[in-house]
C-alpha cells in the first residue's frame, strides 16, 4: 500500500509556471506507476501525464504536451510534475495517484490517490 500527498499547487497567472509533488510513503514507491489527473468544476477527471517505475517512460495528454514535464526521485519517494506556460483552462484541482504495471491514463486503473492540490491560473 502507498498514500500519496500533493503539494505546490497555488494561483498563477497565464503563462507562468508551477511544479507540483507527490510524496509517497513506504518502502516500494518504485514499484508503481505514478499518474496526474486532474478535474475542473463540473468536468471529469481528466488525464495529465504518467511515468513509469523507473522514470525513463513518461506519457501526456495533448492538451499538455509540450509544456508539462514529469519526473520523479525514487531515492525521495517523491513525483513531480513541472508546468510552464500555464492557461487559464489548467486551473483545476490535480491529484497524484498510483498502480502497479503498465503505464496507463485512465483513472480507472489506479489504486491509490492524493487528495489533490488547487491550481488557479488566471487571464
Amino acid at each position: 500500500q502507498v498514500q500519496l500527498v500533493e503539494s505546490g499547487g497555488g494561483l498563477v497567472q497565464t503563462g507562468g509556471s508551477l511544479r507540483l509533488s507527490c510524496a509517497a510513503s513506504g518502502r516500494t514507491f518504485s514499484n508503481y506507476v505514478i499518474g496526474w489527473f486532474r478535474q475542473a468544476p463540473e468536468k471529469e477527471r481528466e488525464f495529465v501525464a504518467a511515468v513509469s517505475r523507473s522514470g525513463s517512460n513518461t506519457y501526456y495528454a495533448d492538451s499538455v504536451k509540450g509544456r508539462f514535464t514529469i519526473s520523479r526521485d525514487n531515492a525521495k519517494n517523491t513525483v513531480y510534475l513541472q508546468m510552464n506556460n500555464l492557461k487559464p483552462e489548467d486551473t483545476a484541482v490535480y491529484y497524484c495517484a498510483a498502480k502497479r504495471g503498465a503505464l496507463l491514463a485512465i483513472s480507472d486503473r489506479y489504486d491509490y490517490w492524493g487528495q489533490g492540490t488547487q491550481v488557479t491560473v488566471s487571464s
